[in-house]
């Protein structure tokens, strides 16, 4: 099922339940890299996702040819991931939060479309491409700014016609032989996108932030992710000790489904869009 595509029956019903279960509460919403396929992103571990091998921070911080590879890949993702557009799904989670239906978002993405859409309160748990700051002063650079920078230090650069795009804006380039690396135009140190790597914690200020979005709302919905990664499985517990509904929309299975109160197998653009239809409508 695609954007512009007929609910199924079975679907149409989910979403109806859904609605009923959320009915008169404030939601929070948890988001994964499922909310953004229709963007044109591609998912973590949905059909047809390629086997990737994420680098690590460690690999990244010791390693000058590490991190020569990873911003050659970086920026050509950049590049094609500052291209893609919020779809029917974003604007729908915004929606909730402008009628005060929803009380904001906490999302495992770092493309930034649910800030573009227009939601207002966005807890990126694994921080954004839109910035990037040196490791050694803390100086925070916009990427759109770097991006300039990194173009005129390497004017052959060009970006892939088919580029492999990843869910997390890296591409794996064929050579980054002669690239120039981009460094701190403060005190030259080591620059690294705003992002958690493989290998490293979300901040736990990020996770109290989300905590207490989830906290201070009365039901839950996780829309695009399949919970494998720990911090949203902890944020479904801590729902499901409240004896908050929980509504799930994914394709597939999740860690949770058996702690749902309704699971909606079903694209998220489509599914979104038609719950929150329905609860404006109550």
């Amino acid at each position: 099922m695609g954007v512009g595509t007929e609910l199924d029956v079975s679907t149409a019903r989910a979403i109806q339940a859904a609605a009923q279960a959320l009915a008169g509460r404030r939601v929070a919403v948890l988001t994964g890299a499922g909310v953004s396929t229709d963007s044109g992103i591609p998912d973590y571990r949905g059909a047809g996702a390629r086997v990737r091998t994420p680098m690590t921070a460690d690999q990244f911080l010791s390693s000058e040819a590490a991190r020569r590879r990873y911003w050659v890949g970086s920026h050509l993702g950049w590049r094609a991931f500052a291209a893609a557009e919020p779809n029917p799904g974003h604007r729908a989670l915004a929606r909730l939060e402008q009628s005060g239906r929803a009380t904001g978002v906490v999302t495992q993405n770092v493309d930034g479309l649910h800030v573009r859409a227009g939601n207002r309160r966005v807890v990126e748990l694994h921080g954004t491409m839109r910035r990037v700051f040196c490791t050694r002063c803390g100086q925070v650079f916009d990427r759109r700014d770097l991006a300039v920078r990194v173009e005129a230090d390497n004017p052959w650069i060009t970006i892939p016609d088919n580029v492999k795009l990843g869910p997390d804006g890296d591409v794996l380039p064929e050579s980054s032989e002669g690239f120039r690396i981009p460094d701190c135009s403060v005190c030259g140190g080591v620059l690294k996108p705003d992002v958690v790597f493989f290998g490293e914690f979300i901040p736990a200020e990020k996770f109290r932030e989300a905590e207490q979005l989830v906290r201070t709302s009365e039901a839950l919905i996780v829309a695009g992710s399949s919970l494998v990664v720990n911090s949203g499985i902890r944020l479904v517990e801590r729902a499901r000790r409240r004896r908050l509904p929980v509504v799930i929309v994914n394709r597939g299975a999740t860690r949770a489904d058996a702690r749902a109160t309704v699971k909606i197998d079903a694209g998220a653009s489509e599914v979104l869009s038609t719950l929150a239809d329905a609860l404006e409508a109550r």
